[in-house]
């Protein structure tokens, strides 16, 4: 797996003994001190999953998490939590937290938790990718191929956006023709398949 994983603890054992254990696994992880050393670097591209103690001096977990998240980052956030803060762990799951894992934490579980923030970064980033993909594809076509694009993604017959938009049969087939192309379809089906539902503008 790659990709780099964030430790923020204050306690230097806890550092330790977590990029120890990381390392022992083939996984690459950097530690911080603080969690305004940590928000002090950003932003670090090749983040792929932050280990995130709640209580620590200075900022708190749930502190970093929220100014994590205002810089923009969607990268997954595993807390490290005692058994006291689990209700504020809880809490920062519904702010968005990948997950949470109580102290003293298991070797295996902590390993799992943290492939699994990381795939799950992964993926993201490469849906993130086809989305800019797709935009870039989607800014090449006129604003009358968007209006054709928009018609056929609705199922209508070339007759009907013509009829609509007041041009041409004919004028509607260049139009579509250069739709299917610039958007890298070769049919209706396939544009539906690669728009999808959520990213059709009317």
């Amino acid at each position: 797996m790659t990709g780099m994983i964030d430790i923020v603890d204050d306690e230097e054992t806890i550092r330790d003994a977590l990029s120890f254990l990381l390392a022992s696994r083939g996984l690459k992880a950097r530690c911080w001190e603080s969690g305004d050393a940590f928000l002090g670097a950003q932003p670090l591209d090749d983040m792929s999953c932050v280990i995130l103690d709640v209580r620590m001096d200075g900022l708190s977990g749930p502190e970093v998490h929220e100014r994590l998240r205002a810089m923009g980052s969607v990268v997954p956030v595993i807390f490290l939590t005692g058994h006291a803060d689990v209700p504020v762990a809880v809490q920062a799951l519904k702010a968005g937290a990948f997950d949470f894992i109580e102290k003293p934490f298991n070797d295996n579980q902590i390993v799992d938790l943290a492939l699994n923030a990381m795939a799950a970064c992964q993926a993201a980033q490469a849906d993130a990718q086809i989305q800019r993909d797709l935009a870039s594809r989607r800014a090449t076509l006129s604003a009358r191929e968007e209006e054709v694009m928009i018609l056929m993604l609705s199922g209508e017959k070339n007759k009907h956006i013509a009829d609509t938009l007041g041009i041409a049969l004919r004028t509607v087939e260049v139009h579509r023709g250069r739709v299917l192309e610039k958007m890298g379809v070769r049919n209706a089906l396939e544009l539906a398949a690669l728009i999808g539902p959520t990213t059709r503008r009317a």
